[in-house]
Protein backbone atom coordinates (compact mmCIF):
# COMPACT_ATOMS: atom_id res chain seq x y z
CA UNK A 1 0.00 0.00 0.00
CA UNK A 2 3.15 2.04 0.57
CA UNK A 3 4.27 1.56 -2.27
CA UNK A 4 1.18 2.18 -4.42
CA UNK A 5 0.90 5.26 -2.50
CA UNK A 6 4.68 7.02 -3.56
CA UNK A 7 4.21 5.31 -6.90
CA UNK A 8 1.82 7.12 -7.11
CA UNK A 9 2.98 10.22 -5.78
CA UNK A 10 5.82 10.13 -8.46
CA UNK A 11 3.18 9.47 -11.10
CA UNK A 12 1.51 13.07 -9.91
CA UNK A 13 4.36 14.64 -8.97
CA UNK A 14 5.82 12.97 -12.83
CA UNK A 15 2.22 14.78 -13.94
CA UNK A 16 2.37 18.00 -12.74
CA UNK A 17 6.02 18.48 -14.15
CA UNK A 18 4.85 17.38 -17.74
CA UNK A 19 2.30 20.34 -16.63
CA UNK A 20 4.20 23.20 -15.65
CA UNK A 21 6.53 22.68 -18.90
CA UNK A 22 3.35 22.67 -21.29
CA UNK A 23 2.22 25.83 -19.38
CA UNK A 24 6.02 26.85 -20.08
CA UNK A 25 5.92 25.75 -23.52
CA UNK A 26 3.53 28.01 -24.46
CA UNK A 27 4.51 30.93 -26.94
CA UNK A 28 4.08 34.13 -25.18
CA UNK A 29 1.54 36.70 -25.53
CA UNK A 30 3.12 39.46 -27.59
CA UNK A 31 2.03 42.53 -26.78
CA UNK A 32 3.25 45.31 -29.17
CA UNK A 33 3.64 48.86 -29.85
CA UNK A 34 6.25 52.09 -30.76
CA UNK A 35 7.28 54.25 -28.22
CA UNK A 36 9.54 57.25 -28.56
CA UNK A 37 12.94 56.72 -27.15
CA UNK A 38 14.32 59.47 -28.91
CA UNK A 39 13.17 63.08 -30.44
CA UNK A 40 10.87 65.34 -28.59
CA UNK A 41 8.90 63.02 -27.18
CA UNK A 42 11.24 60.48 -25.33
CA UNK A 43 10.63 61.89 -21.69
CA UNK A 44 7.18 60.66 -21.82
CA UNK A 45 7.67 57.71 -24.02
CA UNK A 46 9.81 56.25 -21.77
CA UNK A 47 8.12 57.44 -18.68
CA UNK A 48 5.03 55.34 -20.12
CA UNK A 49 6.89 52.55 -21.43
CA UNK A 50 7.93 51.92 -17.75
CA UNK A 51 5.08 51.75 -16.52
CA UNK A 52 3.84 49.35 -18.83
CA UNK A 53 6.79 47.05 -18.44
CA UNK A 54 6.02 47.51 -14.54
CA UNK A 55 3.01 45.91 -15.23
CA UNK A 56 4.46 43.32 -17.36
CA UNK A 57 6.56 42.41 -14.66
CA UNK A 58 4.01 42.21 -12.02
CA UNK A 59 1.32 40.10 -13.81
CA UNK A 60 4.36 37.40 -15.51
CA UNK A 61 4.93 37.16 -11.49
CA UNK A 62 1.14 36.06 -11.28
CA UNK A 63 1.54 33.38 -13.95
CA UNK A 64 1.06 35.67 -17.18
CA UNK A 65 -2.24 35.35 -18.76
CA UNK A 66 -4.39 32.42 -20.24
CA UNK A 67 -1.64 30.88 -18.38
CA UNK A 68 1.01 32.18 -20.83
CA UNK A 69 3.63 34.96 -20.06
CA UNK A 70 3.09 38.21 -21.24
CA UNK A 71 5.97 39.76 -23.82
CA UNK A 72 6.30 43.40 -24.93
CA UNK A 73 7.59 43.94 -28.53
CA UNK A 74 8.59 48.11 -28.66
CA UNK A 75 10.30 50.25 -31.19
CA UNK A 76 11.51 53.61 -30.89
CA UNK A 77 9.25 55.37 -33.25
CA UNK A 78 11.88 58.81 -32.78
CA UNK A 79 8.64 61.14 -31.62
CA UNK A 80 8.06 60.97 -35.74
CA UNK A 81 4.52 60.19 -36.80
CA UNK A 82 6.49 59.40 -40.39
CA UNK A 83 7.64 56.29 -38.84
CA UNK A 84 4.78 54.88 -36.60
CA UNK A 85 2.76 53.11 -39.91
CA UNK A 86 5.66 51.19 -41.06
CA UNK A 87 6.46 50.18 -37.46
CA UNK A 88 2.86 48.63 -36.25
CA UNK A 89 2.21 46.76 -40.22
CA UNK A 90 6.12 45.25 -38.85
CA UNK A 91 4.10 44.49 -35.54
CA UNK A 92 1.42 42.77 -37.15
CA UNK A 93 2.58 41.52 -40.20
CA UNK A 94 6.44 40.00 -38.87
CA UNK A 95 6.29 40.20 -35.46
CA UNK A 96 2.73 38.31 -35.50
CA UNK A 97 1.74 40.49 -32.07
CA UNK A 98 -1.74 39.32 -30.45
CA UNK A 99 -2.56 42.95 -28.92
CA UNK A 100 -1.21 46.61 -29.95
CA UNK A 101 -0.94 49.25 -27.73
CA UNK A 102 -0.48 53.03 -29.01
CA UNK A 103 2.31 55.30 -29.41
CA UNK A 104 2.69 58.05 -26.58
CA UNK A 105 1.32 60.75 -28.02
CA UNK A 106 -1.25 62.09 -30.84
CA UNK A 107 1.04 63.14 -33.17
CA UNK A 108 2.61 59.39 -33.82
CA UNK A 109 -0.80 57.83 -33.11
CA UNK A 110 -3.06 59.40 -35.78
CA UNK A 111 -1.31 58.18 -38.58
CA UNK A 112 -2.01 54.47 -37.69
CA UNK A 113 -5.99 54.97 -36.74
CA UNK A 114 -6.74 53.95 -40.39
CA UNK A 115 -4.94 51.02 -40.16
CA UNK A 116 -6.28 49.20 -37.09
CA UNK A 117 -9.81 50.24 -38.14
CA UNK A 118 -9.12 48.32 -41.50
CA UNK A 119 -8.57 45.64 -40.01
CA UNK A 120 -10.63 45.34 -37.19
CA UNK A 121 -8.18 45.28 -34.59
CA UNK A 122 -7.99 46.64 -30.79
CA UNK A 123 -6.03 49.27 -29.70
CA UNK A 124 -5.54 50.72 -26.11
CA UNK A 125 -4.51 54.44 -26.75
CA UNK A 126 -1.81 56.38 -24.87
CA UNK A 127 -2.48 60.00 -24.08
CA UNK A 128 -3.26 61.29 -27.66
CA UNK A 129 -5.90 64.01 -27.89
CA UNK A 130 -9.54 62.96 -30.12
CA UNK A 131 -7.69 61.21 -32.93
CA UNK A 132 -10.34 58.68 -32.95
CA UNK A 133 -12.70 61.78 -33.67
CA UNK A 134 -12.75 61.66 -37.30
CA UNK A 135 -11.92 57.94 -38.23
CA UNK A 136 -14.68 56.43 -35.63
CA UNK A 137 -13.04 53.44 -34.46
CA UNK A 138 -15.21 51.60 -32.47
CA UNK A 139 -12.39 48.82 -30.69
CA UNK A 140 -10.19 52.10 -29.63
CA UNK A 141 -9.63 53.22 -25.89
CA UNK A 142 -7.77 55.40 -24.66
CA UNK A 143 -5.84 55.16 -21.06
CA UNK A 144 -5.90 59.02 -20.64
CA UNK A 145 -8.35 60.49 -18.39
CA UNK A 146 -9.78 63.50 -20.64
CA UNK A 147 -13.19 62.44 -20.99
CA UNK A 148 -15.96 64.26 -23.34
CA UNK A 149 -13.59 66.77 -25.73
CA UNK A 150 -14.59 70.21 -24.34
CA UNK A 151 -14.24 68.95 -20.71
CA UNK A 152 -10.57 70.54 -20.45
CA UNK A 153 -11.81 74.01 -21.86
CA UNK A 154 -15.01 73.95 -19.70
CA UNK A 155 -13.50 73.26 -16.42
CA UNK A 156 -10.54 76.27 -16.95
CA UNK A 157 -13.32 78.62 -18.53
CA UNK A 158 -15.77 77.45 -15.33
CA UNK A 159 -12.54 78.23 -12.85
CA UNK A 160 -11.82 81.41 -15.00
CA UNK A 161 -15.74 82.58 -14.84
CA UNK A 162 -16.00 82.10 -11.12
CA UNK A 163 -13.26 84.03 -10.26
CA UNK A 164 -14.94 87.05 -12.62
CA UNK A 165 -13.49 86.50 -16.28
CA UNK A 166 -15.78 87.58 -19.06
CA UNK A 167 -13.01 87.53 -21.80
CA UNK A 168 -10.84 85.23 -22.83
CA UNK A 169 -7.26 85.26 -24.95
CA UNK A 170 -5.81 82.15 -26.62
CA UNK A 171 -2.04 81.59 -26.92
CA UNK A 172 -1.38 77.79 -29.18
CA UNK A 173 1.21 76.06 -31.27
CA UNK A 174 0.35 75.48 -34.81
CA UNK A 175 0.32 71.65 -33.82
CA UNK A 176 -2.67 69.02 -33.56
CA UNK A 177 -2.76 68.77 -30.30
CA UNK A 178 -2.77 72.19 -29.29
CA UNK A 179 -4.68 73.62 -32.31
CA UNK A 180 -7.50 70.55 -31.09
CA UNK A 181 -7.52 72.33 -27.36
CA UNK A 182 -7.84 75.80 -29.37
CA UNK A 183 -10.99 74.56 -30.98
CA UNK A 184 -12.53 73.27 -28.57
CA UNK A 185 -12.01 76.32 -26.33
CA UNK A 186 -13.41 78.26 -28.86
CA UNK A 187 -16.49 76.16 -29.04
CA UNK A 188 -17.14 76.80 -25.38
CA UNK A 189 -16.53 80.04 -25.57
CA UNK A 190 -19.21 80.91 -28.33
CA UNK A 191 -21.75 79.03 -26.20
CA UNK A 192 -20.95 81.24 -23.33
CA UNK A 193 -20.93 84.34 -24.77
CA UNK A 194 -17.11 84.89 -24.41
CA UNK A 195 -15.66 87.32 -26.25
CA UNK A 196 -12.22 85.81 -27.20
CA UNK A 197 -10.03 88.99 -27.46
CA UNK A 198 -6.64 87.43 -28.31
CA UNK A 199 -6.10 84.19 -30.53
CA UNK A 200 -2.60 84.08 -31.59
CA UNK A 201 -0.76 80.83 -33.03
CA UNK A 202 2.68 80.73 -33.07
CA UNK A 203 5.26 78.39 -34.97
CA UNK A 204 6.26 75.13 -33.42
CA UNK A 205 9.88 76.83 -33.25
CA UNK A 206 9.32 79.77 -31.66
CA UNK A 207 11.74 80.58 -28.45
CA UNK A 208 10.81 84.45 -27.86
CA UNK A 209 7.67 84.82 -26.26
CA UNK A 210 8.20 88.48 -25.08
CA UNK A 211 6.19 90.25 -28.23
CA UNK A 212 3.58 88.21 -28.30
CA UNK A 213 3.19 88.68 -24.14
CA UNK A 214 3.38 92.13 -24.67
CA UNK A 215 0.31 91.99 -27.16
CA UNK A 216 -1.47 89.55 -25.20
CA UNK A 217 -1.55 92.28 -22.27
CA UNK A 218 -2.15 94.95 -24.32
CA UNK A 219 -6.14 93.33 -25.11
CA UNK A 220 -6.32 92.81 -21.34
CA UNK A 221 -8.47 89.67 -21.09
CA UNK A 222 -9.25 87.88 -17.79
CA UNK A 223 -8.79 84.53 -18.78
CA UNK A 224 -5.75 83.31 -20.88
CA UNK A 225 -5.59 80.01 -21.96
CA UNK A 226 -2.41 78.26 -23.33
CA UNK A 227 -1.90 74.97 -25.41
CA UNK A 228 1.90 74.76 -25.67
CA UNK A 229 4.24 72.06 -25.85
CA UNK A 230 7.28 72.04 -23.58
CA UNK A 231 10.10 74.03 -25.17
CA UNK A 232 7.30 76.52 -25.53
CA UNK A 233 5.82 76.58 -22.38
CA UNK A 234 8.98 77.23 -20.59
CA UNK A 235 9.62 79.76 -22.98
CA UNK A 236 5.99 81.82 -22.27
CA UNK A 237 6.91 81.28 -18.52
CA UNK A 238 10.17 83.16 -18.89
CA UNK A 239 8.27 85.86 -20.69
CA UNK A 240 5.65 86.52 -18.09
CA UNK A 241 8.37 86.50 -15.87
CA UNK A 242 10.48 88.95 -17.77
CA UNK A 243 7.32 91.50 -18.70
CA UNK A 244 4.91 90.72 -15.91
CA UNK A 245 1.18 89.92 -17.42
CA UNK A 246 -1.91 92.44 -17.27
CA UNK A 247 -3.79 92.98 -14.15
CA UNK A 248 -7.34 91.57 -15.66
CA UNK A 249 -5.98 88.02 -15.77
CA UNK A 250 -7.80 86.09 -13.08
CA UNK A 251 -6.31 82.72 -14.29
CA UNK A 252 -3.24 81.82 -16.94
CA UNK A 253 -2.79 78.68 -17.99
CA UNK A 254 -4.84 75.14 -18.99
CA UNK A 255 -3.07 73.12 -21.74
CA UNK A 256 0.38 73.00 -20.93
CA UNK A 257 2.55 70.30 -22.03
CA UNK A 258 5.54 70.24 -19.83
CA UNK A 259 4.76 71.63 -16.95
CA UNK A 260 3.97 67.94 -15.42
CA UNK A 261 7.37 66.18 -16.00
CA UNK A 262 10.10 66.51 -13.33
CA UNK A 263 12.52 68.20 -15.64
CA UNK A 264 10.60 71.14 -16.28
CA UNK A 265 9.42 71.57 -13.21
CA UNK A 266 12.85 71.91 -11.29
CA UNK A 267 14.01 74.13 -14.41
CA UNK A 268 11.05 76.08 -13.84
CA UNK A 269 10.59 76.26 -10.52
CA UNK A 270 8.98 79.57 -9.15
CA UNK A 271 8.10 80.72 -12.09
CA UNK A 272 5.43 77.90 -12.30
CA UNK A 273 3.79 79.68 -9.13
CA UNK A 274 0.17 80.62 -10.08
CA UNK A 275 -0.23 78.89 -13.00
CA UNK A 276 -3.31 76.48 -13.42
CA UNK A 277 -2.93 73.74 -15.35
CA UNK A 278 -4.17 70.46 -16.98
CA UNK A 279 -2.68 67.24 -15.10
CA UNK A 280 -3.33 63.90 -14.39
CA UNK A 281 -2.32 62.03 -11.22
CA UNK A 282 -1.11 64.07 -8.01
CA UNK A 283 0.24 63.34 -4.82
CA UNK A 284 -3.05 64.52 -3.41
CA UNK A 285 -4.77 62.73 -0.29
CA UNK A 286 -7.82 62.43 -2.78
CA UNK A 287 -5.95 60.05 -5.68
CA UNK A 288 -4.41 57.13 -4.19
CA UNK A 289 -6.51 53.75 -4.95
CA UNK A 290 -5.90 50.05 -4.42
CA UNK A 291 -2.02 49.50 -5.77
CA UNK A 292 -1.34 53.14 -6.61
CA UNK A 293 1.37 53.67 -3.84
CA UNK A 294 3.17 50.18 -4.41
CA UNK A 295 3.44 51.39 -8.05
CA UNK A 296 4.97 54.71 -7.55
CA UNK A 297 7.42 52.95 -4.79
CA UNK A 298 8.26 50.13 -7.56
CA UNK A 299 8.76 53.45 -10.00
CA UNK A 300 11.11 55.36 -7.99
CA UNK A 301 13.53 53.18 -7.67
CA UNK A 302 13.36 51.18 -11.26
CA UNK A 303 13.04 54.87 -12.42
CA UNK A 304 16.65 56.28 -11.42
CA UNK A 305 17.83 52.76 -13.00
CA UNK A 306 16.29 53.59 -16.19
CA UNK A 307 17.03 57.18 -15.57
CA UNK A 308 13.72 58.92 -16.62
CA UNK A 309 11.14 61.49 -14.87
CA UNK A 310 11.88 60.87 -11.11
CA UNK A 311 8.28 61.30 -10.41
CA UNK A 312 6.15 59.49 -13.50
CA UNK A 313 3.00 61.06 -12.32
CA UNK A 314 1.67 62.12 -15.53
CA UNK A 315 2.09 59.21 -17.86
CA UNK A 316 3.59 56.23 -15.67
CA UNK A 317 0.49 54.81 -13.89
CA UNK A 318 -1.59 55.23 -16.83
CA UNK A 319 0.65 52.66 -18.77
CA UNK A 320 0.45 50.40 -15.81
CA UNK A 321 -3.51 51.31 -16.57
CA UNK A 322 -3.03 50.36 -19.99
CA UNK A 323 -1.77 47.04 -18.81
CA UNK A 324 -4.60 46.23 -16.07
CA UNK A 325 -7.22 47.34 -18.72
CA UNK A 326 -6.37 44.50 -20.94
CA UNK A 327 -5.61 41.92 -18.01
CA UNK A 328 -9.35 42.38 -16.85
CA UNK A 329 -10.57 42.01 -20.46
CA UNK A 330 -8.72 38.75 -20.98
CA UNK A 331 -9.26 37.27 -17.73
CA UNK A 332 -12.89 37.92 -17.85
CA UNK A 333 -13.59 36.66 -21.47
CA UNK A 334 -10.49 33.94 -21.40
CA UNK A 335 -9.63 34.69 -24.45
CA UNK A 336 -7.87 36.94 -27.15
CA UNK A 337 -10.58 37.40 -28.99
CA UNK A 338 -9.82 41.16 -30.29
CA UNK A 339 -13.68 41.98 -30.73
CA UNK A 340 -14.94 40.08 -27.61
CA UNK A 341 -12.07 41.97 -26.02
CA UNK A 342 -12.93 45.03 -27.02
CA UNK A 343 -17.08 44.36 -26.19
CA UNK A 344 -15.80 43.41 -22.20
CA UNK A 345 -13.73 46.94 -22.24
CA UNK A 346 -16.85 49.20 -23.21
CA UNK A 347 -19.58 47.30 -21.38
CA UNK A 348 -17.80 47.36 -17.92
CA UNK A 349 -16.46 49.40 -15.54
CA UNK A 350 -12.53 48.75 -14.72
CA UNK A 351 -10.61 48.82 -11.59
CA UNK A 352 -7.40 50.78 -12.07
CA UNK A 353 -4.68 52.19 -10.16
CA UNK A 354 -5.78 55.47 -11.59
CA UNK A 355 -9.31 54.65 -10.19
CA UNK A 356 -11.92 53.62 -12.09
CA UNK A 357 -11.94 54.04 -15.57
CA UNK A 358 -15.45 53.45 -18.16
CA UNK A 359 -15.91 54.39 -21.45
CA UNK A 360 -17.80 56.07 -23.87
CA UNK A 361 -18.93 54.70 -27.51
CA UNK A 362 -16.12 56.71 -28.87
CA UNK A 363 -13.45 55.28 -26.76
CA UNK A 364 -12.75 58.34 -24.44
CA UNK A 365 -13.52 58.30 -20.82
CA UNK A 366 -17.69 58.49 -20.34
CA UNK A 367 -16.46 61.41 -17.31
CA UNK A 368 -13.45 63.32 -17.61
CA UNK A 369 -10.65 62.89 -14.63
CA UNK A 370 -8.48 65.42 -16.07
CA UNK A 371 -7.33 67.46 -13.20
CA UNK A 372 -6.75 71.69 -13.27
CA UNK A 373 -4.38 72.02 -10.50
CA UNK A 374 -2.70 75.43 -9.59
CA UNK A 375 1.15 75.20 -8.55
CA UNK A 376 1.35 76.75 -5.00
CA UNK A 377 4.57 77.98 -2.80
CA UNK A 378 6.78 76.24 -5.89
CA UNK A 379 10.86 76.95 -4.73
CA UNK A 380 13.89 76.76 -7.23
CA UNK A 381 16.11 73.53 -8.05
CA UNK A 382 13.88 71.46 -5.53
CA UNK A 383 12.58 68.43 -6.97
CA UNK A 384 11.45 66.90 -4.05
CA UNK A 385 9.18 69.66 -3.18
CA UNK A 386 6.67 68.07 -6.13
CA UNK A 387 6.43 64.34 -4.01
CA UNK A 388 4.00 66.74 -1.17
CA UNK A 389 0.45 67.31 -1.04
CA UNK A 390 0.28 71.22 -1.35
CA UNK A 391 1.87 71.97 -4.31
CA UNK A 392 -0.28 71.12 -7.11
CA UNK A 393 -3.79 72.19 -5.64
CA UNK A 394 -6.44 70.54 -7.38
CA UNK A 395 -9.16 72.81 -8.00
CA UNK A 396 -11.04 70.37 -10.72
CA UNK A 397 -12.77 67.69 -10.80
CA UNK A 398 -14.94 68.37 -7.82
CA UNK A 399 -14.90 65.22 -6.49
CA UNK A 400 -10.90 65.27 -5.92
CA UNK A 401 -10.64 69.03 -5.18
CA UNK A 402 -7.86 69.92 -2.94
CA UNK A 403 -8.27 73.89 -2.29
CA UNK A 404 -8.98 76.90 -4.12
CA UNK A 405 -8.31 78.69 -6.71
CA UNK A 406 -6.18 81.61 -5.76
CA UNK A 407 -6.83 84.78 -8.41
CA UNK A 408 -5.52 87.25 -9.50
CA UNK A 409 -3.01 85.47 -11.67
CA UNK A 410 0.16 87.89 -10.56
CA UNK A 411 -0.89 87.93 -6.91
CA UNK A 412 -1.04 83.99 -7.31
CA UNK A 413 2.08 84.14 -8.04
CA UNK A 414 3.62 85.72 -5.40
Amino acid sequence: MKRRTLLGGAIAAAGLGLTSRVVAQQPPIKIGMSMPQTGGLAGGGKASLLGIEIWRDDVNAKGGLLGRKVELVVYDDKSSASETPAIYSKLLDVDKVDLLFAPYATVPTAPIMPLVKQRGLLLIGNFSFQVNSKVGHDMWFNNAPWGPADSWAAAFLDLGQKAGGKTMALLTADQEFAQNLALTAREVAKKRNMPVVFDQVYPPNTVEFSSIIRALNAAKPDIVYVASYPPDSAGILRAVNEIGIADSVKIFGGGMVGLQFAAVMGNLGSLLNGVVNFNTWLPEPGMYYEGTKAFFDTYAKRAVEAKVDPLGYYLAPFGYASGQLIEQAIKATGSLDQKALAKYLRDNEHKTIVGPIAFSADGERKETATLMAQFRGIVDKDIEQFRKPGKQVILFPERLKSGDLVSPFEAARK
